[in-house]
């Protein structure tokens, strides 16, 4: 599988200079997604390499049990900077480094494997990462870099719009911790460096350095079929790699105020150009919403419900069903053999219209619509087979990887 953090950007002129549409590549290869009751799971269809960088993720199984969050674990908080001198990179890596960690996920489709980075928030074992990172894997693997140890690890949460989600390792304790700074008073021309598992090597987390060259941008990631619209993000010259995804944006004092999420141009063949990171500040108040275990509209909290189908992403799906002047609806490539869609008969080449009465406009649009289901939810399906025909059916979520 290539991997790459996002697909490469383009700028949106809408949100005026440094806006992206298109961002740099999260993994660029075609690909099919399987819809996971809240998400699109990947299937990929055209794997050529093994991925080292980031991907999509694991979730909690039918065999796990609910990563436990709510009011017994205390609110994750940002700090102002300090007062001191500006550190050298080295002294910003021996400060930072051993509160990361290197996240490996394995995906559905045989061989097919994805590496990233991760900030552990507490001793206890609860990592931050991005979305995409453990987007439709089937299990999670993390080593802790300041003690070498590998861990189980369950996904608690995630936010979907956010590009955020929220780890628990298994058996952890007393883990070091990433100095958290505080986003908002970040400005273009501060120096800054990016720390992370670039190449998906693992070991020391290399390190890039730059600076600050906006802010509050917006940019459109997507690696061919699903999508995602991030908003608010800093923009960064610093070099962000392959396997950077989920990883600091450090300050000269020592402070992280960002998460690495995506690079302007594809990672697999690097450039010297924009980087991307979530401000910190908004990626802590995802965290401390998962914890507290408030789900919404974009934050799914434990595990993901399943429904089982391949969908074909736009640029090969090519077809829809009229609805007005609209074309709508998700393209069936496939359906998995004992899953629900497979139940109730839906198969390649019928198009998913409609979940619970709302409208499908697209297979990223199916992954919105699912996205606030657990496993044994049940939804409405209404989809057209290739005929034309119209069918629907009541379909009870199974157990699936996360959005």
């Amino acid at each position: 599988m290539d991997e790459h953090d996002l697909p490469p950007a383009e700028h949106d002129d809408s949100q005026g200079a440094g806006a992206v549409g298109q961002p740099p590549s999260r993994v660029s290869r075609f690909r099919l997604l399987v819809i996971a009751a809240a998400v699109l799971f990947v299937v990929a269809v055209s794997l050529s390499l093994i991925a080292v960088g980031h991907f999509f993720g694991t979730s909690a199984s039918a065999s796990n049990p609910r990563p436990r969050v709510g009011s017994a674990r205390s609110a994750i908080a940002v700090q102002a900077a300090p007062s001191s001198r500006p550190l050298t990179a080295s002294a910003i890596a021996a400060r930072v480094d051993p509160g990361l960690v290197d996240i490996n996920v394995v995906f559905g489709n045989p061989g097919a494997r994805g590496a990233a980075t991760g900030m552990v928030l507490t001793p206890a074992g609860v990592v931050l990462t991005n979305n995409h990172v453990i987007h439709g894997a089937t299990r999670i693997s993390v080593t802790d870099v300041g003690n070498g140890r590998t861990y189980s690890a369950s996904v608690v949460g995630y936010d979907l719009t956010g590009d955020v989600a929220v780890l628990q390792l298994q058996g952890a304790s007393g883990l070091q911790t990433v100095p958290l700074g505080d986003s908002s008073t970040v400005a273009a021309g501060a120096k800054v460096t990016a720390l992370g598992n670039a190449g998906g090597v693992g070991g020391t987390p290399r390190v890039a350095s730059g600076s600050v060259t906006a802010v509050g941008r917006t940019i459109t990631a997507s690696d061919g079929g699903y999508a995602q619209r991030l908003r608010g993000l800093i923009v960064t010259s610093a070099a962000i790699r392959p396997g950077d995804s989920g990883g600091p944006l450090v300050t000269r004092t020592g402070q992280v105020i960002g998460m690495d999420a995506a690079g302007s141009a594809s990672f697999f063949r690097p450039l010297h150009t924009q980087g991307f990171a979530i401000p910190i500040n908004a990626a802590v108040s995802i965290v401390n919403q998962v914890e507290a275990g408030t789900a919404s509209s974009t934050v799914h909290i434990g595990p993901t419900g399943f429904l089982g189908v391949a969908v074909a992403p736009p640029a090969q799906a090519g077809v829809g069903v009229v609805i007005g002047t609209q074309n709508q609806g998700a393209l069936v490539a496939g359906a998995l053999a004992g899953y629900p869609a497979a139940h109730v008969g839906l198969k390649q080449g019928d198009v998913i219209t409609s979940v619970d009465g709302r409208s499908v406009t697209s297979a990223t649009g199916l992954t919105g619509l699912l996205s606030a289901h657990h496993p044994g939810d049940t939804v409405q399906l209404r989809w057209v087979g290739p005929s034309g025909q119209t069918h629907s059916a009541t379909v009870k979520l199974a157990s699936g990887p996360p959005a």
